[in-house]
C-alpha cells in the first residue's frame, strides 16, 4: 500500500535535486545532500536522525568506492601519460588495417576507456579518426561513432570505471560479476551503436576533419603494447578469478591457502594496487620518468576522482535516507504488488534522471540509491544484482543531448552543428542504452 506522505517525500526529494542542478546550477554533491534532507524532513524524520543518517550513508558508501576510484584514476593517468593509450590504438589499427578500421576503433575505445575517463579518451584518440578521414575521404562519423561507442560502453558498464563501481557498491553487487556482465552487455551494445550505426549515419551526414589538423609526429617512443594490455587486464583477471573461486568451483578441490591467496590478490583493492605498482615501475621508472614526475601525474589524477567520490558518497546518503524513512520498502512492496521488476524500475528511473539533468554519473548514483532502498529486505542473487547494475548504467547512457557535457565535447571535436550531433551522437547513445538494457534484462530472467 502506498503511503502518501512517503510518496510525496520521494517526489519532493527528486524534484529538489533536479531544480538545484538544472535551475540553480548547484554542484551535484551539495544538491544530493540537500535533496536527502528534504526527503527526511517531509517524511517526518527527527532532525538528529537525518543528520546521523547522512553521516552513516556517506561512511558506508565511501569505504569501498573511494579506494577503487582513486586507484583506478592513478592507473589510468600513468597509462595515459606514458603513451600507453596511443600504443594500444596504434597496434589495434595496424593489425586491423584500413578496411576494418571502424571495428578496430571500437575495440580501441572499448579497451582504452577501462583506465581513462571518457573525455580523456576522446581527446587522445580523435587525431587517429582525423587521419583516417583524410586518407579515405569518408565521413568522420564512419570512424568516430565506433570509437565513441567503445569509449562510452566501457565507461558505463565495466569496472573499474567509476559509474558501475559506484552503482555496484550501493547495490551490494559483486564486482567480478559486474565486470563479466558488463562485457556480455557491452560487446553487442558497442557493435550495434558503433560500426553498424556508424556505417548507416556516415552515408547521411558528411563531416570532415578540421583543416587546421596536422598529423601527429611519429617519432615518440611508445611502450610495448603487450605490457600495456597486461597492465589493463591484470586487475580485471584477478578480480574475476576471485569471484569464480568463491562461487563456481568445488572449494574442496583447492587448499584453503590457495583460496585465501585468490581472495586476497583478487580483491579490487589489492588487484588495483598491484597494477598501479607495476605501471609505476614498468611505464614510469624503467622508461626514464622521474619519481617526482610520477608523483605529479598521480596527484593530478585524483582531482577529477575526488568529485566522483563525493557525488557517490552523497548518493549513498540519499539511499540511507530512503531506507530509514521506509520509503524504499514502500516502493518495493508496491512494485511487487503490480508485478514491476526492480530492474525495470532501475532502468526507467536512471533514464528519466539522465534525460532531465544530463549527467550520467548523477543519474546512476541517484537511481542506484532509490533502487537499493527498494531492494532492502529482499533476497536477490549476485547474478541479478550484477544485471541490475548494468541496467541502471544503461539507463544513465540514454539520449545524450544539450544538457550533457559529452554532447558538446563530441560536437566540438567532430565539428558538427547541434542538429547533426542529435542525429548521430544522441541516437548512438540511445542504441547503446537500449541494447545494454535488453541484454541485462535477459540475464536477469535466465539467471
Amino acid at each position: 500500500m502506498i503511503d502518501p506522505v512517503l510518496l510525496w517525500a520521494v517526489l519532493i526529494g527528486v524534484s529538489v535535486l533536479l531544480v538545484l542542478i538544472l535551475y540553480f546550477k548547484i554542484q551535484a554533491f551539495l544538491s544530493l545532500l540537500i535533496s536527502s534532507i528534504s526527503v527526511g524532513l517531509v517524511a517526518g524524520m527527527p532532525v538528529r536522525e537525518i543528520l546521523l543518517s547522512i553521516q552513516q550513508g556517506m561512511a558506508s558508501t565511501l569505504g569501498f568506492i573511494a579506494i577503487v576510484v582513486g586507484l583506478g584514476a592513478m592507473l589510468g593517468a600513468i597509462l595515459e601519460n606514458s603513451g600507453g593509450v596511443q600504443a594500444l590504438a596504434t597496434f589495434v589499427l595496424r593489425r586491423a588495417g584500413e578496411k576494418n578500421a571502424s571495428w578496430a576503433l571500437m575495440i580501441t575505445g572499448f579497451l582504452v576507456s577501462i583506465p581513462v575517463f571518457f573525455d580523456v579518451g576522446v581527446v587522445l584518440l580523435i587525431p587517429i579518426v582525423y587521419a583516417l578521414q583524410k586518407n579515405t575521404g569518408k565521413s568522420l562519423l564512419y570512424y568516430g561513432m565506433p570509437l565513441l561507442a567503445g569509449l562510452a560502453v566501457t565507461h558505463a558498464f565495466i569496472p573499474p570505471t567509476p559509474g558501475p563501481v559506484a552503482v555496484a557498491d550501493i547495490l551490494g553487487a559483486d564486482l567480478g560479476w559486474v565486470i563479466l556482465f558488463g562485457f556480455l552487455a557491452g560487446i553487442p551494445a558497442a557493435v550495434i551503436s558503433g560500426p553498424v550505426f556508424g556505417k548507416f549515419i556516415a552515408k547521411r551526414i558528411m563531416v570532415t576533419a578540421p583543416e587546421s589538423y596536422m598529423d601527429p609526429p611519429s617519432d615518440r617512443k611508445l611502450p610495448s603494447v603487450q605490457m600495456v594490455a597486461a597492465l589493463l587486464g591484470l586487475p580485471l583477471i584477478l578480480i574475476l578469478l576471485n569471484t569464480f573461486s568463491q562461487t563456481l568451483v568445488n572449494k574442496s578441490a583447492f587448499s584453503p591457502v590457495v583460496l585465501e591467496v585468490l581472495a586476497f590478490v583478487g580483491h579490487p583493492f589489492t588487484a588495483l594496487i598491484i597494477a598501479n605498482l607495476l605501471a609505476w615501475y614498468l611505464l614510469g621508472i624503467r622508461r626514464g620518468y622521474t619519481k617526482q614526475e610520477l608523483l605529479d601525474v598521480s596527484t593530478q589524477s585524483l582531482g577529477p576522482a575526488g568529485v566522483i567520490i563525493l557525488i557517490t558518497g552523497a548518493g549513498g546518503v540519499f539511499k540511507e535516507i530512503l531506507t530509514q524513512t521506509g520509503a524504499g520498502l514502500m516502493l518495493a512492496n508496491y512494485l511487487m504488488e503490480v508485478g514491476f521488476a526492480p530492474i525495470i524500475f532501475g532502468y526507467i528511473a536512471s533514464a528519466l534522471i539522465r534525460l532531465l539533468q544530463g549527467s550520467s554519473t548523477v543519474a546512476m548514483i541517484t537511481s542506484a540509491g532509490m533502487t537499493a532502498a527498494v531492494l532492502e529486505g529482499i533476497d536477490y542473487t549476485d547474478f541479478q544484482k550484477a544485471a541490475l547494475v548494468i541496467a541502471i548504467a544503461a539507463g544513465a547512457s540514454i539520449y545524450s543531448h544539450v544538457n550533457d557535457s559529452g554532447f558538446w565535447l563530441v560536437s566540438k571535436y567532430f565539428g558538427m552543428e547541434e542538429t547533426q550531433t542529435l542525429r548521430s551522437w544522441s541516437v548512438m547513445t540511445t542504441l547503446l542504452s537500449v541494447v545494454g538494457f535488453g541484454v541485462s534484462l535477459i540475464l536477469w530472467v535466465i539467471l
